[in-house]
């Protein structure tokens, strides 16, 4: 599916069609930041959903103020939204995978609260995150009293499935707002503008001054005594960090053009 077309509601018609009351699409910010928290977005659609808002797109194809612009619209498309987040803390304590289900789960348990429990949730990817592991040792937290619905991947789902886009616009906006607060108690990382990647900027700043407490300190971060380390962030990652700004609706151009 070409980049510059907008997402579609295709499946989400098709698991309305089959039975399902509400159907969730969730997406997830800040997996391959070396700072701050990872943040899980939520959208919820029904049979009475319209068209989606224009201009909707995966997040990381839109520039900030188009996606500012877009969270409102968003949230009125939906029946319900919401986004749910786990600090560097729980990172470390946990693992990113687990940290990623936590969020989510807070996501969910937010929209419980309003009285909103989807039938059917759709994650941008292949696997399967958000679904505890069935073992001993596969529970989250006993003060989030929710049962994760059943799960379906769909792999770029964040491009070609409207409810999952608009989850990604949610938990961008708010992840970014984040810390753009948090750039104000540690300028010197310039996470206003990185917003906790690894930027050449951030990376210097680690060898020269150290983690915060709001750093991931489990993972690879470069310090002073070896300034050549990588830190451990994947590709994707950087990609979502730097995205290419691309105003909302317009045309991407062809590779090679």
């Amino acid at each position: 599916m070409p980049v510059n077309r907008a997402p579609t509601r295709q499946l989400e018609r098709e698991l309305l069609d089959s039975g399902h009351r509400l159907v969730a699409g969730m997406d997830e910010v800040g997996r391959g930041a070396l700072a701050g928290p990872v943040s899980v977005g939520v959208c919820l659609v029904d049979a009475s959903t319209g068209r989606l808002p224009r201009g909707l797109r995966d997040s990381k194809l839109l520039t900030a103020p188009a996606r500012e612009a877009l969270c409102e619209p968003v949230r009125r498309w939906s029946v319900g939204s919401a986004v749910g987040h786990a600090g560097p803390d729980e990172i470390d304590a946990l693992g990113i995978i687990a940290a990623l289900r936590l969020a989510g789960t807070r996501a969910l348990v937010t929209l419980a609260g309003q009285g909103l429990v989807p039938d059917v949730v759709v994650l941008d990817g292949i696997h399967d995150w958000l679904t505890p592991p069935d073992d001993l040792f596969g529970g989250l937290d006993p003060e989030l009293p929710v049962l994760v619905p059943p799960v379906r991947t769909q792999v770029k789902g964040d491009l070609r499935c409207a409810v999952i886009a608009g989850a990604s616009v949610l938990a961008k906006c708010e992840r970014d707002g984040i810390m753009v607060g948090l750039a104000e108690e540690h300028p010197a990382y310039g996470w206003e503008a990185n917003k906790g990647y690894s930027a050449p900027g951030h990376l210097a700043a680690l060898r020269e001054l150290g983690p915060t407490e709001l750093h991931r300190r489990s993972w690879r971060l470069p310090t002073a005594q070896e300034p050549a380390r990588e830190a451990a962030v994947t590709e994707a990652a950087v990609r979502e960090a730097t995205p290419v700004p691309v105003p909302a609706g317009a045309a991407l151009p062809r590779p090679g053009a």
